[in-house]
């Protein structure tokens, strides 16, 4: 069968907090499908199926809570499917949303991703010795700071990149009337002298822990079509990609782990993309802690092992570089866990629809989502651009 066309024909998202006492997770939900639904000028009655994603239930303590939510979701009488695969859950609820649509079983699929941490400690949450679970023991950041130390050792990347990256982000986070963090002052300096939390992360390197919601719309052609005709854009889905790999074995790579490289190639392959640094004009990319941007730079082919700091370095990431790499503030500004992967796809959405507002990359035609999850074992990703792709993955 031959695969459908399919487009985001609208985004919404909360206003990222550390803490929403005002509304329950249904209402927070709410906000953002209300908010997307309105950018793609619909409403619920034209949405065929739902799809969410969340990361761990532990991390709010309300195990399975879309079954109670599946009303406030817009779900009711309809397919809800809940997708799980840890931080890169957003990410994934996008992809499958997409797919959904591709595989022409819905004409108008509505994907929402969301984290109310503040009823949680997701610290706590990775900690605690779950039945049948490795804990981490250490949370997020006790785990991945030796993936920063081994991949600065095997760089030789100087210590200041972290903190230019976070200095960047933060800067981009203030440009965004959604972020969580608005840091404009931020400096290379005040970074350096954080606290230091997990050598060789530092505070200021550090995300957030964040209430918030993300939603996107995604349609078929026909339904991209009619958006069009009423004069707005549509950020056309060129190619999606996830790949996964166990948490831990014999010689497991986890500073450029293969599920990474494996997703990347086969996401540049679909979207007929042979040389991504200068075909893709933004990039929102997973980058929790600082030093995952150059890690993740090399991991999705934009430079050679080895030279992704050196892509930062050189000032090429922030917003007028070659490759402007979260130009919303990304993870380290706003950080919802369950929503962020969708958010850095709606964010490239946004960016190829030129709804970016004061972070806008100038004349982005095409731009990559990225998100990542667990151990560095779950990957997924999509191309979205402002061009109808043509049946191998090149715009048209």
């Amino acid at each position: 069968m031959t695969k459908q066309l399919a487009a985001v024909l609208g985004t919404g998202q909360t206003h990222y907090v550390a803490k929403r006492h005002d509304v329950t997770m249904s209402g927070l939900c709410r906000e953002a499908i209300d908010r997307a639904l309105v950018d793609a000028g619909l409403t619920l009655k034209d949405i065929d199926a739902v799809v969410v994603g969340k990361a761990p239930d532990l991390f709010e303590g309300v195990m399975m809570p879309e079954l109670f939510m599946a009303d406030a979701l817009g779900a009711t009488g309809k397919p809800l499917i809940r997708v799980h695969t840890a931080g890169s859950v957003g990410g994934s609820t996008g992809c499958v949303a997409a797919s959904l649509v591709q595989a022409g079983v819905h004409k108008r699929v509505l994907a929402v991703a969301w984290e109310k941490q503040s009823e949680s400690n997701a610290m706590w949450a990775l900690s605690i010795p779950v039945p049948f679970n490795m804990p981490v023991g250490a949370g997020a950041g006790g785990y991945f700071a030796p993936h920063v130390r081994s991949y600065i050792r095997r760089s030789g990347a100087p210590t200041h990149v972290g903190a230019m990256v976070a200095v960047k982000d933060r800067q981009n986070g203030s440009r965004n009337p959604y972020a969580h963090l608005k840091q404009p002052d931020i400096s290379l300096e005040s970074v350096q002298a954080s606290q230091m939390l997990w050598d060789p992360i530092r505070y200021d390197e550090t995300c957030p822990s964040s209430d918030g919601a993300c939603a996107i719309v995604i349609g078929d052609e026909e339904a991209a079509r009619k958006v069009e005709a009423e004069g707005r854009g549509v950020a056309w889905v060129h190619a999606t990609a996830m790949r996964t790999e166990p948490t831990t074995f014999a010689g497991r790579d986890q500073v450029n782990p293969q599920a990474g490289r494996d997703a990347a190639a086969a996401l540049w392959r679909a979207a007929g993309i042979t040389d991504p640094l200068n075909e893709i004009d933004a990039a929102e990319i997973y980058v929790p802690f600082s030093w995952f941007e150059p890690m993740w730079l090399e991991n999705l082919g934009f430079t050679p092992e080895g030279d992704g700091w050196k892509l930062t370095e050189a000032g090429e990431t922030a917003i007028g570089g070659q490759l402007p790499v979260n130009p919303s503030g990304g993870v380290l500004s706003s950080n919802p866990i369950g929503a962020s992967g969708l958010i850095r796809f709606a964010e490239a959405a946004m960016q190829v629809m030129g709804r970016a507002g004061d972070h806008q990359v100038a004349g982005a035609r095409k731009a990559l989502g990225h998100a990542y999850g667990g151990g560095s074992q779950y990957f997924s990703m999509w191309v979205v651009g402002a061009d109808r792709p043509n049946s191998n993955g090149s715009s048209q």
